[in-house]
């Protein structure tokens, strides 16, 4: 027993002879669907018109998130930069209310407070035998003398 196919166009929802399987490009994309001829020419004339558009029109690039600028300001042990600009207003010094502060008064503010002292700084303790990176940097260098320790009696 034989059977018959029949092709429904995919717009209009039309039978006929000539409805076929029409495949178009669009956007880098292919699609395919089911249309009559009289449906594949207002298919044409539609994707002639938005290449026409596409020619004439410009990418809207979506806006990106900022990414945050680094803090080049040195992290001060046990103050924030709240306690900084606090303590410069309470000394009459011009300190922003948001933002960089200049080095000058975060330098006055450690000369102020020498516990201060910045994390990032080359001669902060680096470990728990009270040697400086300044002190590994000469011996690594081979120019500090070796450092002898004594145990003391209790």
């Amino acid at each position: 027993m034989a059977q018959k196919v029949i092709l429904v166009d995919d717009l209009d929802h039309s039978e006929g002879d000539d409805v076929a399987r029409r495949e178009f490009p669009l956007l880098n994309r292919t699609f395919a669907i089911d249309l009559s001829d009289a449906n594949q020419q207002r298919l044409s004339e539609a994707l002639a018109f938005i290449e026409e558009v596409l020619e004439n029109a410009r990418e809207v690039k979506q806006a990106s998130r900022s990414k945050k600028t680094v803090d080049t300001s040195p992290r001060l042990r046990g103050y924030t930069q709240t306690d900084v600009r606090e303590w410069a207003r309470e000394q009459g010094l011009d300190v922003p209310a948001r933002g960089k502060m200049s080095d000058e008064v975060v330098e006055q503010f450690i000369a102020a407070h020498p516990d201060a002292v910045p994390d990032a700084s080359p001669d902060a303790a680096d470990d728990s035998t009270g040697e400086s990176a300044a002190d590994h940097a000469e011996a690594s260098a081979g120019t500090a003398a070796p450092r002898v320790e004594a145990a003391v009696p209790a």
